[in-house]
């Protein structure tokens, strides 16, 4: 028996470009004093990374695709295919890598080894919509002679920002301080700076403020105004947003404000021509506001959402949906008088015309920090089997 440990060092969130590293130790858990005690060995093992892309067929017309040759790998035990049982279709995956061969274990004996490889920086985000899933997962082989592959998968999460692929580092750091007693590889002094090259976009991209006024009115006339800083945000922000309602002509009595994405297929990709998109609600905010002058709200952006993204087959955006309930009576009428005695008891009507409507504003959501991320994600750093 041996046990098979891998460990994501940083955490199971990485940003698309980075180095994925995972350390993987072999352990042999029968100690030399054991009876049955004895060495024991592995073949070889190898680790690849793989995006798996699943669609629903009830959305998603799909090409049909030629799996002749990996159907073929999939009947042989002995050849290292990561997805082997999997569901859906392999989009992206790279070059394996051989750990070993040839491996003996004593009792009580360990070895580990290092796998690093660098994240395709033009896959696709981590993502499961109603329509489509992407699913990054690093997947560890090991055959021991005369005997069938067992496989590790270790799932992680990608996110991906836009720009990083087109940014080209300068050649000559010169100018760059450098401390000479340290030595560091040029893979992950590449990786460092790409880290950092990716916070100062987002930081960049989610500080710029400016105000944005929008008057909120329907076919009767003005409701009131709303008011929000900024349209650019990062997973992890709260989105704030402010009404005022004291300048409008139409008694406002109810409002709510729901974050949410829109999930849509592109036109050559949809099962049924004109099918409407799906929607999903991550946070909401519900108000009755009347005889209010002025309101606010702040709807979180969940760290584990996937930021808004595009591919040849789906499209992730992100709004905010808003939905008014106003009186088709004017504010003074709305309360009647229950008593003529000297307590003054003030009720609702019992019944009030009210007219609703709806309007949706695009906003736009990044990527954040991916160690910020590791530590909301559903994925554990560490996975292990034993064979």
């Amino acid at each position: 028996m041996i046990e098979v440990l891998a460990k994501l060092g940083r955490g199971p969130v990485f940003l698309a470009g980075e180095v994925l590293e995972c350390v993987i130790t072999f352990t042999n858990p029968l100690s030399a004093s054991s009876t049955s005690a004895s060495s024991e060995m592995l073949a070889w093992a190898s680790a690849q990374i793989h995006c798996q892309f699943h669609a629903s067929e009830n959305r998603v017309a799909l090409p049909p695709s030629d799996g002749s040759k990996h159907d073929v790998q999939a009947e042989n035990e002995t050849v290292f295919v990561p997805n082997r049982g999997e569901r859906g279709q392999c989009i992206l995956s790279t070059p394996p890598k051989i750990l070993f061969c040839d491996l003996r274990l004593d009792p009580g004996e360990s070895k580990s080894y290092s796998y690093c490889e660098t994240l395709p920086i033009d896959g696709p985000p981590s993502f499961r919509g109603q329509s489509v899933k992407y699913v990054y997962k690093l997947t560890i082989g090991c055959q021991r002679v005369n005997s069938p592959i067992k496989l590790l998968r270790v799932p992680f999460r990608v996110l991906v920002l836009h720009g990083l692929k087109d940014y080209q580092f300068p050649q000559d750091e010169a100018v760059a301080p450098s401390n000479p007693f340290l030595e560091e590889e040029e893979g992950l002094k590449k990786d460092s700076r790409l880290a950092d090259l990716a916070t100062e976009l987002l930081m960049v991209a989610t500080s710029r403020r400016s105000l944005h006024l929008y008057n909120i009115s329907n076919t009767r006339g003005k409701v009131g105004t709303f008011c929000i800083f900024k349209t650019v945000y990062k997973i992890g922000e709260d989105v704030i947003g402010t009404f005022n309602f004291s300048e409008g002509d139409i008694p406002c009595l109810q409002f709510s404000v729901s974050l949410q994405t829109e999930e849509s297929i592109q036109e050559e990709f949809q099962r049924r021509r004109g099918q409407p998109v799906s929607f999903s609600t991550h946070a909401r905010h519900q108000e009755a506001c009347l005889h209010t002058a002025q309101s606010s709200f702040s709807l979180p952006i969940p760290l584990s959402s996937t930021p808004g993204f595009t591919t040849n087959i789906v499209s992730l955006k992100w709004r905010l949906h808003f939905e008014f309930v106003t009186s088709g009576e004017s504010a003074g009428t709305c309360f009647v008088r229950g008593s003529q005695s000297e307590a003054v008891t003030w009720t609702g009507v019992e019944q009030m015309e009210v007219d609703t409507f709806s309007w949706d504003l695009p906003i736009k959501v990044l990527p954040t920090n991916p160690i910020l991320a590791s530590y909301v994600s559903q994925f554990s750093s560490t996975n292990s089997i034993t064979i």
